[in-house]
């Protein structure tokens, strides 16, 4: 039986949206700056086509705000055109192949991880790496960089390993990281009643916990 609840793993929203960069809980003052792409609008398109260029030449700058910007308009830039190697012919200048398929990736990653990426706890150059896996792997991996010092080489190492058959659990293990494992500070009382609930249910309190969040979430 399929579960709805699960969330989805890919972009919900439209290509070249600033849903995230326009998100003032996110970006804060920055959100005013948020520039948004149209694929199906030529003028926006040639604005997509002259940014791409520009980010490929390290010309917008290395805030991760103005990477998130790039990497939209790589999307649109391919929606638009239809192909990888299309949107690299019409981008302002040299512009490869594989950095538009990389940047438009991770234009695609779902919103929960995009906004991590905007508020700067995962570095967009781990992002890339992140867009590489599929399904969950892509929250789990996400989650692995937020909640422990991953460096982006290991990411991209991660994301070879589980591409190439391994199972990411067992490859974040081999990183120093237990999967799932997550410290939270709770309320004193909830923290009381959590020991009691689990000793005299004889339960780890883990369990617990795990039951109650599937509940609520």
């Amino acid at each position: 039986m399929t579960d709805d609840r699960r969330p989805p793993t890919d972009r919900e929203s439209p290509v070249g949206e600033p849903v995230v960069r326009g998100d003032e809980r996110v970006t804060g003052d920055h959100a005013s700056d948020a520039v948004a792409f149209d694929p199906g609008d030529p003028d926006s398109v040639a604005d997509a086509a002259a940014t791409v260029g520009a980010f490929a030449r390290d010309e917008l700058g290395d805030s991760h705000l103005f990477m998130l910007r790039g990497a939209a308009a790589c999307a649109a830039l391919v929606r638009a055109e239809n192909s990888y190697k299309a949107a690299a012919e019409r981008a302002d200048g040299d512009v490869g192949v594989s950095f538009i398929r990389k940047w438009a990736r991770v234009h695609d990653l779902p919103r929960a991880v995009r906004e991590h990426v905007a508020a700067g706890h995962v570095p967009p150059t781990a992002a890339k790496h992140i867009a590489r896996v599929g399904g969950d792997d892509r929250y789990l991996l996400a989650w692995a960089v937020v909640d422990n010092d991953l460096t982006v080489r290991d990411v991209r190492e991660a994301a070879s390993a589980v591409n190439g058959g391994e199972d990411l659990s067992a490859v974040l293990e081999s990183l120093g990281v237990t999967p799932g494992e997550l410290a939270v500070e709770l309320p004193s009382d909830v923290y009381r009643d959590l020991r009691r609930h689990a000793t005299v249910a004889d339960r780890d309190p883990d369990d617990v916990v795990a039951d109650a969040l599937r509940e609520y979430l």
